[in-house]
């Protein structure tokens, strides 16, 4: 390993994908997706990161982080997020910079992967083979008929073992929305996820309203910085005696911040999005809190990205099947998986990743 070259080059693009549909959630409306991609070059090889974020963060990387990467050893992505997390210190960990560095840390990963000819699941060891996933979607720009169209597609045709919705603009709409989704999921497990819109106070009411749709998780139902708000709402829940959990994490970036969501008891499901904190190496450390707090894990978004990390993170619950990122990823990125049977398998005959980007395919929507 002593001969392996040093990093030699760094690429950032950014594109801009539009939705479908128009798509809302409890707090926010959007009509398209900017996805950001990182490619290092080393040995012959290139490795391959992406994150969901904003255009902006294409001069950061190019610019603030290119030094710091290149001539670095490709077999140390431990060392080099270190130094790129250390370079922020004056201009904020989170947020832009944080996305910025989750993927060159997952493209260094892939890039190690690659450089060893085997796949990225065999090189972060793997605990499982397949990893389960929820479908997400259930906007709530969308009819009615659109909510069960999708999500009864997720269960009868991907084998989806639970689907989740988005509510918070309207809590009597949204009481006969569950129940129109109950209606065509059956016995399938159901989430609900408000983006945080909801107050303490009218999110424990929210839960007394569709107390009989058996729903499984109640993710962000104030804003994540609500952390006592969080606790509040669980202890309601579990006071009342319904099974109903709550999740957050996805707006988590640093390990301090997974931290604070366990020490004080704000969710039953720690959720972590690889493409926010710190990349393969900030999942790992969600990952081993989550470990060392009883908590299980869910991966948020990003799919084909989480895939070989959720085969060895321990108390793996689930992944995200997100309607948005699974249409982007199933556009622009040859080997991205397909659910089948509710699962995921990583294709351990391809190397790193397996993910090679559709540069042909994604030029029309570059900025």
């Amino acid at each position: 390993m002593h001969g392996t070259p040093a990093i030699t080059a760094l690429r950032a693009s950014a594109y801009r994908i539009p939705t479908d549909v128009p798509e809302a959630d409890g707090t926010f409306q959007w009509s398209a997706t900017t996805l950001v991609v990182v490619e290092i070059k080393a040995g012959g090889k290139t490795g391959l990161g992406y994150t969901y974020s904003d255009a902006s963060i294409v001069h950061l990387i190019e610019g603030h982080f290119r030094e710091r990467v290149v001539g670095a050893d490709p077999f140390g992505p431990g060392h080099i997020s270190a130094q790129l997390w250390y370079s922020v210190r004056n201009m904020g960990r989170s947020g832009l910079a944080a996305t910025a560095i989750s993927a060159i840390d997952c493209a260094v990963w892939d890039l190690k992967a690659k450089l060893l000819e085997i796949s990225l699941s065999t090189l972060l060891g793997t605990l499982r083979d397949q990893v389960p996933v929820y479908g997400s979607g259930g906007f709530t720009s969308y009819s009615d008929r659109q909510l069960q169209e999708q999500l009864g597609r997720w269960v009868y045709e991907n084998g989806c073992r639970w689907v989740k919705m988005k509510i918070g603009r309207d809590s009597a709409r949204d009481t006969q929305r569950v129940s129109s989704a109950r209606a065509v999921i059956g016995n399938a497990g159901l989430f609900i996820d408000a983006n945080g819109a909801h107050t303490v106070r009218s999110a424990i009411a929210f839960t007394s309203q569709v107390a009989d749709q058996g729903i499984g998780w109640f993710e962000e139902p104030v804003s994540s910085d609500d952390l006592d708000g969080l606790r509040r709402i669980r202890e309601a829940i579990g006071a009342a005696g319904f099974v109903m959990e709550v999740a957050a994490g996805e707006y988590a970036y640093t390990p301090d911040d997974f931290r604070q969501f366990l020490e004080r008891g704000a969710v039953d499901v720690l959720q972590a999005d690889l493409t926010r904190c710190g990349g393969i190496t900030g999942f790992l450390h969600a990952a081993a809190l989550c470990e060392a707090f009883h908590i299980d894990l869910s991966a948020h978004c990003a799919p084909a990205l989480h895939l070989p990390v959720c085969c060895a993170a321990p108390r793996l619950r689930h992944l995200e099947w997100f309607h948005d990122h699974v249409r982007i990823e199933s556009m622009l990125f040859d080997g991205a998986p397909q659910a089948k049977g509710g699962v995921l398998i990583p294709d351990l005959t391809r190397p790193g990743n397996g993910l090679e980007f559709k540069h042909a395919d994604a030029c029309r929507y570059a900025f």
